[in-house]
């Protein structure tokens, strides 16, 4: 064994350990005296873990698929369950009662409300906007005075006009003067007849003159006249398109405002082409079939109102045909150029058998309902369904009037399935308040669980 003190600083003793300035080092050992780091434990061990993990998963999904085919709480063997029924157990359901009565036979369709009027105001002269008399918005009748135009050039025009017209008039008054002095004249032989013949020509040129003059004081006075801008019809003014203090010209496309007349509004929508049969021969006959309109949601009626007229041709890429129905619109509920739901009643069946709509069910068999009979089982009844207004449906074949049929828990029910009916409020008078409800909970399975003993406890008492 070689001296600590012969070793130079950071050499390796002959037991591996490290040396500084001759001083051993215990605590540092050389790398290649080392056993290699052990890799792979750490991913056994986590290989492990996951193993037992997936073991554990199978285990809790094998034992809950028994517990629940073996009856436990909310599988299908237990309360609540598809097996309820299956064991005979009363389903609870709601119930609704076929009638007899009347179901109009309604064709819906998608329309977009058009107003009856729609013009866009402009101005028929030149010249600057002196003034608006109307408010953004407000409501106008025919004739009311909307803006002004600088009439001052207009004035001036039918006073030159009129100013012609006199001079011309007072010419041809003359001229026919000289006309009865010539033909007193004639009369005495003391002039030639050409002489009258030239003053009756000369009147009549003057009698077409004062006519052009008067054409141009009319004109005049029509063109002062549109300085004074009216609204051609009644209805609602829009957006002002200029302000006052521009020049306007009769050229302008936008002109000056835009008139609406929203009431009475129409709303144009289209149905199919066979249904025209059930339009055409009432409309013909000067019935007027009632047209409802309905917001988006249908959920509210805006108006109500007549079918005026149908389209004269179909259009062909969609089979279809316009309609055109007027309401009265005092309320302003609906507004050009809204999309409404159009509900048109075109004719009414009397005497059906009408059934609740959520009664309706469907599946491979067809469409049938299930009907509660006396002893409170249900069976299985096709029926053949006739027309649908909202949530009421008529029943053409199968069902009578007074028979029951379930309008609520069908989901889970067979042919000749016991059921219990209740009540649409039972449900939510039953059900505990929110702060109730965990401990109403435990205090229930209490009672279920000692029910047995409670119930024998009055036996054993002598």
């Amino acid at each position: 064994m070689s001296d600590p003190k012969d070793q130079k600083p950071g050499q390796f003793d002959d037991a591996g350990r490290r040396t500084h300035a001759g001083k051993e080092t215990p605590n540092e050992v050389s790398p290649t005296l080392l056993p290699p780091p052990r890799e792979g434990g750490k991913r056994r061990r986590w290989g492990i873990w996951v193993v037992i993990t997936l073991l554990v998963l199978i285990g809790y999904a094998v034992y809950h698929a028994k517990y629940r085919d073996a009856g436990g709480p909310g599988g299908r063997g237990g309360a609540g369950g598809r097996g309820a029924a299956m064991a005979g157990k009363p389903m609870p359901v709601m119930v609704g009662t076929a009638i007899k009565g009347d179901i109009n036979v309604v064709l819906s369709a998608l329309g977009n409300v058009t107003p009856v009027n729609n013009v866009t105001v402009k101005t028929r002269v030149d010249g600057q906007l002196v003034r608006l008399a109307f408010t953004e918005g407000q409501t106008v009748k025919a004739g009311d005075l909307l803006a002004e135009v600088d009439p001052r050039t207009y004035q001036a025009q039918l006073a030159q006009a009129e100013g012609q017209l006199a001079r011309d008039q007072a010419l041809l008054q003359n001229a026919k003067l000289d006309l009865q002095r010539y033909q007193t004249l004639l009369s005495q032989d003391s002039i030639s007849k050409q002489q009258v013949d030239t003053q009756a020509a000369l009147v009549r040129q003057y009698d077409g003159t004062v006519k052009l003059d008067q054409g141009n004081v009319d004109n005049a006075r029509v063109q002062l006249s549109y300085t004074r801008i009216t609204a051609p019809v009644p209805g609602r003014v829009g957006l002002r398109q200029v302000d006052p203090g521009n020049i306007v010209h009769a050229s302008d496309t936008n002109g000056i405002v835009v008139i609406t007349q929203i009431d009475p509004i129409t709303v144009i929508y289209s149905i199919p082409e066979d249904s025209l049969p059930k339009v055409m021969p009432r409309l013909q006959s000067g019935d007027k079939l009632p047209v409802e309109a309905w917001d988006r949601g249908q959920t509210t009626q805006l108006a109500r109102g007549v079918l005026m007229t149908v389209d004269n041709t179909i259009d062909n890429t969609t089979g279809t045909v316009k309609l055109r129905a007027q309401f009265p619109n005092q309320n302003a509920m609906l507004f050009p150029n809204q999309f409404v739901n159009v509900r048109m009643r075109v004719d009414t069946l009397r005497d059906v058998v009408i059934v609740p709509g959520a009664a309706i069910q469907r599946g491979t068999q067809g469409t049938f309902v299930y009907v509660v009979g006396d002893d409170n089982k249900v069976a299985l009844r096709l029926v053949k369904l006739g027309v649908t207004e909202g949530d009421r449906v008529s029943v053409a074949q199968g069902l009578q009037p007074g028979e029951r049929v379930v309008i609520d828990g069908a989901d889970k029910l067979r042919d000749g399935s016991p059921v219990e009916v209740i009540q649409p409020g039972a449900a939510a008078a039953s059900a505990p308040a929110p702060g109730q409800a965990h401990q109403g909970g435990r205090h229930r399975r209490g009672q279920g669980g000692a029910s047995a003993p409670a119930a024998s406890a009055p036996a054993a008492k002598p």
